[in-house]
Order: structure tokens, then C-alpha cells, then sequence
């Protein structure tokens, strides 16, 4: 299968990696230093699951040079959606799917306002993975896995398809029964691990076990799930519960995307996430105190700094 990766960072590298490894034609659509290294030494995956090297690799920056694809795994960061989904207009064929494998609540909303429905399915990514330096991923601790479907729940041929190549690349990966709830599941879980752990600029690991820190985690995912009921998402009784137990499995360690892009200098994702939250609560009349004033705290920072990568 022909299938382009769009935002070949932590997450696009990972499972683009993982594809071309096991055979699937896979381009990488990058920029700046990331894509020299790719094109000149190839794009290395760093993992307890098993390390890859994936030379000669294809990539480049611009999607018209790809033509056509049968899927695109689409990973930009939030605050470049629409431009991306723009940009990759070039890679859309009558039967090609592009899945977002983003960190919000609404990027295909987006999607389907520039690409059309029948284009987008919905998607989830669960893993820990940056580009420790242009050219290698590193993947942090053993879960690696994709969630997704079409946005209507329906089991498809182009679905099975990917599952299948997913797969057979060794990637943990399910058709999900209910694609909005998923995704909905996901956001209630990251962006309250993404608020505390970029607050703090600390790993999960002494969050989870300090009483006040597990404290501000649960409530943060009980504003975020309360969003997701008036929003019309119910995600059952005990949500909240059983959200942190799956935090508690975590590496002591692992830390978010968002909090790395801090203490790195670069844009954050604060307004797709914990912004969203509040923005979210002010519409449907539901509280959200912690996630506004952990925005509040993080919003001077979020437009990055003069280290953001980017700049030349």
C-alpha cells in the first residue's frame, strides 16, 4: 500500500517506521533538519520493542511530489491542522483515508471541512515517542498502539486494509467500536497528563505518588470529562477512575509531548487542549477551574521561544 506520513515526529516516525519495515511503500513528509537527516542517513527508531533503521527512507516536504496515497497517517501538531490538511490535498485519490493520530478533541472536524467525510477517519495513537534528534525517534517505555475507524462506525474494506498492515507491522492496533468515544476517552486522559506534567515540568512518575499532585490529575480529568457528557459523549461511571489507573501503568519516567515542547522552547498545544477545556465549559455552562488556571499559568509560554525549531 502507498501511504504518506504527515508530521514524521514522534508519532508519524514511529508507526511510519514500523510500515516501511514490513514492506509498505511509506513516505515521510518532514522539513528543516529532520528531513536532511532522513533523506541522507535514512530514519532511526529507537525502542524497547526493538530498534529500526529504516535507509534508504522517501521523504520530502512537499506532498505534490507524492501524487496520490492510499492512506495518510496525519500527526502534525494541533496549531497546524488546517495548513497541513491544506498542504496534503495532492496525496487525495477517491478511496484514500486520512487518519488523524493528533492530540484534540476536534482535528477531524477540520479535516472534513477541507478534505470532505468520506476522506477522514477518526484515530487515536497510544505511545511516548519525540525525536531525540533529526533523523531518530525515541520511543519512551513499551506501548505503542492505534485505535481507529470511520468516523460512522462502519467497518469498511479500506478499515480492515490498514488494520491488517498495521499489524503485520507489529503495531497493537484495533478498528475501534465506537470511534468519537474513543477519541473523546483519549482527551479526557491527555490533556489532564499534559496539563500537570507540563505545569510541573515534572514526569508522572512523583506526580501520580504525591497525594496533592494525583489530586489535581483527578480533577483535572473530572472537569474534562464532565465537558465530554455535555458535549454530548457520555464515557460511563468511573471514568475518572479507571483513566488514572491507566496513568498509574505508566513509566515513572514518561512525561507529555507538550511538557518537552517547554522546556524545549517550542509552541505548545495549550489552547487545542487544556484551552479547549475551558473554552468548551464557558459554551456548555460546565466549571472547568483547574484546567483555566492551568492555562492561565502556561498561556505566556505557549507561542514558544527563540529555540522553537520553527524557526531557521
Amino acid at each position: 500500500m502507498k501511504i504518506a506520513i504527515m508530521g514524521s515526529g514522534g508519532v508519524g516516525g514511529y508507526f511510519g517506521a514500523r510500515l516501511a519495515a514490513n514492506g509498505e511503500d511509506v513516505t515521510f513528509i518532514a522539513r528543516g533538519l529532520h528531513l536532511e537527516a532522513i533523506r541522507g542517513g535514512g530514519l532511526k527508531v529507537e525502542s524497547r520493542l526493538g530498534d529500526l533503521h529504516i535507509h534508504p527512507a522517501k521523504a520530502t516536504e512537499d506532498p505534490a511530489e507524492i501524487g496520490p496515497v492510499d492512506y495518510v497517517l496525519f500527526s502534525v501538531k494541533l496549531w497546524d491542522t488546517e495548513r497541513a490538511g491544506e498542504a496534503i490535498r495532492p496525496l487525495i485519490g477517491p478511496e484514500t483515508a486520512v487518519i488523524s493520530l493528533q492530540n484534540g478533541i476536534d482535528p477531524e472536524e477540520t479535516l472534513c471541512a477541507i478534505l470532505g467525510p468520506d476522506h477522514v477517519m477518526g484515530g487515536v495513537a497510544r505511545i511516548a515517542a519525540v525525536i531525540a534528534a533529526p533523523g531518530v525517534i525515541r520511543h519512551t517505555g513499551e506501548m505503542a498502539g492505534v485505535d481507529f475507524g470511520e468516523l460512522d462506525n462502519a467497518r469498511t474494506a479500506r478499515a480492515e486494509r490498514l488494520l491488517d498492515a498495521l499489524v503485520g507491522a507489529g503495531v497493537d492496533s484495533t478498528l475501534a467500536d465506537d470511534i468519537v468515544k474513543a477519541i473523546w476517552q483519549k482527551f479526557v486522559l491527555l490533556a489532564a497528563f499534559s496539563a500537570l506534567t507540563s505545569l510541573t515540568r515534572l514526569p508522572i512518575g512523583s506526580l501520580r505518588s504525591d497525594p496533592d499532585t494525583r489530586t489535581l490529575l483527578t480533577e483535572l480529568m473530572r472537569e474534562n470529562a464532565a465537558v465530554a457528557a455535555a458535549r454530548g459523549t457520555d464515557l460511563g461511571a468511573g471514568i475518572v477512575e479507571r483513566l488514572v489507573a491507566v496513568v498509574d501503568g505508566f513509566p515513572d519516567d514518561m512525561t507529555s509531548s507538550m511538557a518537552q515542547d517547554l522546556i524545549r522552547g517550542n509552541r505548545l498545544e495549550l489552547e487545542w487542549l487544556a484551552g479547549a477545556v475551558v473554552r468548551m465549559g464557558r459554551e456548555l455552562d460546565v466549571p472547568t477551574p483547574v484546567n483555566g488556571f492551568i492555562r492561565t499559568a502556561l498561556k505566556h509560554h505557549a507561542e514558544g521561544s527563540e529555540t522553537d525549531e520553527r524557526r531557521p
